[in-house]
């Protein structure tokens, strides 16, 4: 091989890597799975997350118990990725739609955001971690009451999530684990 194709194969192992530390946050996320969470971003690391929280994401996941207590379902879903590297930093224009299942008084509502992570990542010891997340909503869209109905006939009989260790993917999967990258 090549130099020049030494360096491209690289840049695309160091690129999946990053595709898969964005997508272990959303699982992280949604699993509420905060020492996957704490596994994804460097000690340094800042988190922006709007009116939610902004400083340390060391901060940031230490309050995720509290800011996630009231969603009843989490659902993170990643679409266009656009990455760009310079050595071992990266950054990262990540679009995702995210569906929260609100509960509130007097009922539950649905909270469906359509957005983008703006990341800076760095490779520390051939690891790439977050350096900088922030989160930028472009839509909302919101139903309220909840139009979620997971007693429906369509999806009776089958797995159904949930937001913590007892969703039924720890169970079926063995290889990826709880707390794990």
């Amino acid at each position: 091989m090549t130099p020049d194709m030494i360096a491209q194969l690289q840049q695309l192992l160091d690129k999946q890597a990053i595709v898969e530390l964005v997508h272990a946050y959303c699982n992280a996320a949604d699993r509420r799975d905060y020492a996957k969470m704490r596994a994804l971003y460097h000690d340094d690391a800042t988190d922006n997350h709007g009116g939610f929280f902004q400083g340390l994401a060391a901060d940031f996941i230490a309050q995720l118990p509290t800011i996630q207590a009231s969603m009843l379902i989490l659902h993170h879903n990643i679409t266009t990725v656009n990455i760009k590297l310079d050595g071992d930093k990266g950054e990262g224009e990540i679009y995702v739609l995210a569906f929260h299942k609100v509960q509130a008084e007097p009922q539950p509502f649905d909270l469906l955001i359509g957005g983008r992570y703006l990341d800076r990542y760095e490779k520390r010891d051939g690891v790439w971690k977050f350096a900088h997340r922030a989160v930028l909503a472009d839509w909302v869209n919101v139903h309220n009451p909840s139009i979620v109905d997971l007693d429906s006939p369509l999806v009776r009989g089958s797995l159904l999530g949930q937001r913590d260790d007892s969703d039924p993917s720890y169970a079926e999967l063995s290889l990826l684990r709880r707390g794990e990258r």
